[in-house]
């Protein structure tokens, strides 16, 4: 077995594949381009659609990867189990209606298993096949030699996920031995395929053959696909004969760096601490690649993964002894191991790092007043005749203080307490049917929630003011009207409030509410309004609040301030679009969010980038020229008058604001604004794609956020800079485009004298013909360089109709090539050249396959080049 680093291993796939006549594929952004229905790129097939589907076409049907992807269903597993990652490399080879089994299945084993490659010793390889697809069982075992013991059948050995392409698949498991093993070994499930750690799946390989049509029935498909996919970290783990994928040279050094951070601990002293060095190893990798990749934490999507993940690695820092940010300084530490494939985290460390950092500080408050809480609860649960932490209080870590579950749990059995799980669960529950409910009372609040209907009391939101005392009128317990909120969550109603409820697309205000001795009493979460205009302030109750007292209520002002940046930024887009594409472009909907805003609006033709660039300068442009933003009360008539632009034909009450900037932007609206464009400081629109017929949508940034990400733009043009050793930035096209023009008259020449020798060689090569039996046959080692040049000789060969039969080797140092190619007469002997080379290709350590016409192979021992032709020779009389 071949004793490799995760870049050597990963290069080697690449190699192997492309040996075969596969185009190496680069890598695609972890975020989807095109396709609307990923959150993420969650495999190598992910990429592939588009020439699985026919909307486009390869320029070569068989390629191959390594895909960096994402996958978050399983986060809870992270660092508890020895596979689990978020962040993974998917290895893939892919056939678009070229080959099928029959190159696919001895492809993986030579792989695998030859001495030239990966060298994997045969008795511990097993194989799943679907019972009815005797074809791959057949292959499996007469082609490539596996004895029937090792080759399972399984039912569910069949990819199909609905309407469309389907087929059978075969999975290859890695014996890890019976000592790596969780069950017995009499356990049923104790065999390749089950629920066992001893045989280690490491590649599946998918024979797309099927269409499974609407009515249920399935019909073969008249091109059929290969679509295989092996996990990068699973096989480098056996050979680096590592226990788990977290002692692989791919995590180890993350590691490592966190244990110089940590109060003393080492990774491997204990099963509590080697889940949180694993957890911070795999999510920092997540959170590098994904920012590098364009995405930034926030409340929805994307943003919200991002958030969890920075969360969930920052709390298990905290019981490593970490004090403060130090997410961002494992940064640099992911990029120099992945630079060699990936260079994208490197090239953008600093910028990667401060977003990182902001995350970080941002939730170190509520973190602290989080672990004071659990100090509480433990110290309580001590005293408890149980000894146990109850489910509400565990729910409530983990709902108003982020604390997974988990988190609580190990710390209660440092203490040797327990928690009570089901309790845990019960409140889970009743929290999504709270959930559950709180959508369709706000989705129709009016017309449903009797308790809020009942409330008369007035409640006023007042705009440009950040923190006042308020009267406490009225408190909701579980939709009931209470006196006193006491260690729950609750809805609560001021007489007057500075906090913003979520409206027209901006979300809500968070903040604080304290008592007269300034005392930290609630925690505001959101605020939505109710039937009769009230503003609801849901809050995590920490101390008592009743009735009738007055609090003093405080939001969080650097939120408001993003809000307003982002809101202001939002009518300065919308305007900027109507301007570039027309009138009739409309706001179809948005989101508002601190230095961040999503804007969805009309347009049945694509927006070309002239148009973007154009739309992001003129927003820049107006605020530059610092407008003051003018917001006026008065009657929806008067507006329109003004030339309020209204949104979605909504309704509006008999008074309505105007928030107007200059002539250029008039539009309705409720929301928080800047007092001059200035103050948004910079636009930045960062993503522009199409969410359904007609309808575009535009993500983009403001102010702090803006220049965070343009600064790591800059970094990156810097480093072109200094690669294309331009003296200034203005010089950089300027150079590219000399190192352009000048690698294309390279090119032209060098395919020119190319053309010259191979039309040489290729003169001499046909002068070599010979007869074997009734058929004229060509068959040399050619001096030429590789399997393309072999093509051009037969292509050449084929037009000139030379002779019946070609034979071709090309040889290096360390590698062979093999073309066989036949004409007409050959062909109606009922000779192939796929079979032709496929039974001398092991001679020069190799393997390949084709079509009956033309077939190729590649190999690694070049001195067995002659050999494999004189046999091939040998079978054509």
């Amino acid at each position: 077995m071949k004793k490799l680093n995760s870049s050597e291993f990963r290069q080697m796939f690449l190699d192997f594949f492309a040996e075969h006549g596969h185009m190496v594929m680069q890598s695609a952004s972890l975020i989807p381009k095109d396709d609307p229905t990923l959150l993420w790129i969650n495999s190598g097939v992910a990429t592939m659609k588009k020439y699985f589907d026919g909307s486009v076409v390869p320029k070569n049907r068989r390629i191959t990867s390594s895909q960096k992807s994402i996958r978050t269903n399983d986060i809870e597993n992270v660092g508890k189990t020895a596979r689990h990652q978020t962040l993974f490399e998917m290895l893939g080879n892919f056939s678009v209606g070229d080959y099928f089994k029959e190159e696919a299945i001895p492809w993986a084993w030579e792989f695998l298993t030859s001495p030239d490659w990966l060298d994997l010793d045969k008795d511990k390889l097993y194989v799943t096949v679907y019972p009815k697809d005797t074809e791959a069982h057949r292959i499996w075992h007469e082609v490539v030699g596996l004895p029937e013991s090792h080759i399972v059948q399984l039912e569910d050995n069949f990819w199909d996920i609905g309407e469309g392409p389907c087929g059978p698949d075969s999975e290859i498991f890695y014996d890890r031995g019976q000592e790596n093993n969780d069950v017995p070994e009499d356990d049923p499930e104790n065999y390749p395929g089950g629920e066992n750690a001893r045989y280690l799946e490491i590649w599946n390989i998918v024979f797309s053959e099927f269409n499974h049509l609407p009515d249920g029935s399935y019909v073969e498909q008249p091109h059929k696909n290969i679509d295989t996919g092996m996990g990068l970290e699973r096989v480098l783990s056996i050979l680096q004969d590592a226990p788990t994928n977290f002692e692989t040279d791919l995590f180890l050094p993350i590691i490592h760096a966190t244990e110089e951070m940590s109060a003393g601990k080492k990774y491997g002293a204990n099963k509590a601490d080697d889940t949180s060095f694993k957890i911070i190893a795999d999510h920092i990798r997540a959170i590098s690649f994904a920012i590098g990749d364009g995405a930034l934490p926030g409340n929805t999507g994307r943003g919200y993964v991002l958030r969890r993940l920075l969360r969930r690695a920052a709390l298990n820092g905290r019981k490593l002894g970490i004090a403060g940010a130090f997410l961002y300084k494992l940064v640099p530490v992911v990029g120099d191991i992945m630079k060699s494939h990936y260079p994208e985290v490197s090239d953008q460390a600093e910028f990667i790092s401060k977003v990182i950092k902001n995350e970080e500080d941002r939730f170190g408050v509520t973190l602290e007043a989080g672990l004071t809480l659990l100090d509480d609860l433990i110290d309580k649960a001590e005293k408890s005749e149980d000894k146990t932490i109850s489910g509400k209080d565990a729910f409530k870590m983990f709902d108003t203080y982020g604390f997974p579950y988990e988190l609580t749990v190990e710390a209660a059995e440092d203490k040797g307490l327990k928690v009570d799980k089901d309790g845990f669960d019960a409140e889970m529950e009743a929290q999504k049917e709270r959930a559950r409910k709180a959508r369709g009372n706000l989705q129709s609040m009016g017309s449903q929630d009797e308790t809020l209907m009942k409330i008369k009391d007035k409640s006023v939101f007042e705009y440009g003011v950040y923190e006042e005392e308020s009267q406490l009128v009225d408190i909701i317990v579980d939709d009931k009207l209470v006196d006193k909120a006491d260690g729950e969550k609750a809805t609560l109603i001021f007489d007057k409030t500075p906090f913003y409820a979520e409206r027209g697309g901006q979300v809500a205000d968070h903040g604080d509410i304290y008592d007269q001795e300034g005392n930290l009493v609630a925690r505001v979460v959101d605020v939505q309004h109710a039937p009769n205009d009230q503003n609801l302030h849901f809050v995590d109750v920490i101390l008592p609040l009743v009735k009738g007292q007055t609090y003093k209520l405080k939001i969080d002002r650097a939120r408001r301030e993003g809000l307003r940046h982002s809101h202001s930024a939002t009518h300065l887009l919308h305007a900027a679009l109507r301007q570039v594409l027309g009138e009739h472009t409309h706001q179809a909907g948005s989101v508002v969010e601190p230095d961040y805003l999503r804007f969805d609006f009309t347009s049945l033709d694509p927006i070309t980038p002239r148009e973007l660039k154009n739309v992001e300068k003129i927003v820049n442009e107006k605020i530059w020229e610092s407008i003051q933003v003018k917001t006026t009360e008065t009657d929806p008539e008067t507006g329109k008058k003004m030339g309020a632009l209204a949104l979605f034909d909504g309704k509006y009450t008999d008074k309505v604001r105007v928030v107007q900037m200059d002539d250029f932007s008039i539009e309705f609206c409720g929301g928080t604004h800047c007092d001059n464009t200035s103050q948004i400081g910079v636009f930045k629109i960062i993503s522009e794609q199409a969410i359904g017929a007609g309808v575009r949508r535009i993500e983009a940034v403001t102010s702090k956020l803006a220049y965070e990400y343009l600064a790591g733009r800059s970094d990156i043009l810097d480093q072109i800079q200094a690669q294309v050793k331009a003296t200034k930035a203005e010089d950089i096209q300027s150079k590219i485009a000399s190192l352009q023009e000048e690698l294309r008259s390279a090119e032209k020449q060098n395919a020119a004298y190319k053309a010259q020798i191979n039309a040489s060689k290729a003169g001499k090569i046909f002068d070599q013909v010979k007869t074997v039996g009734d058929l004229t046959v060509i068959a040399t080692i050619a001096d030429v360089k590789g399997m393309n040049d072999l093509r051009e000789i037969a292509d050449q060969w084929k037009s000139e109709g030379k002779s019946d039969v070609l034979i071709l080797g090309a040889k290096s140092e360390d590698k062979a090539n093999m073309l066989i190619s036949l004409g007409q007469k050959a062909l109606d002997k009922g000779l192939k050249a796929g079979d032709l080379i496929k039974s001398v290709a092991a001679i020069f350590g190799g393997g390949g396959g084709g079509r009956p016409n033309m077939a190729q192979a590649g190999g690694k021992k070049p001195e067995g080049l002659q050999d494999a032709i004189d046999a091939a020779v040998s079978q054509l009389d």
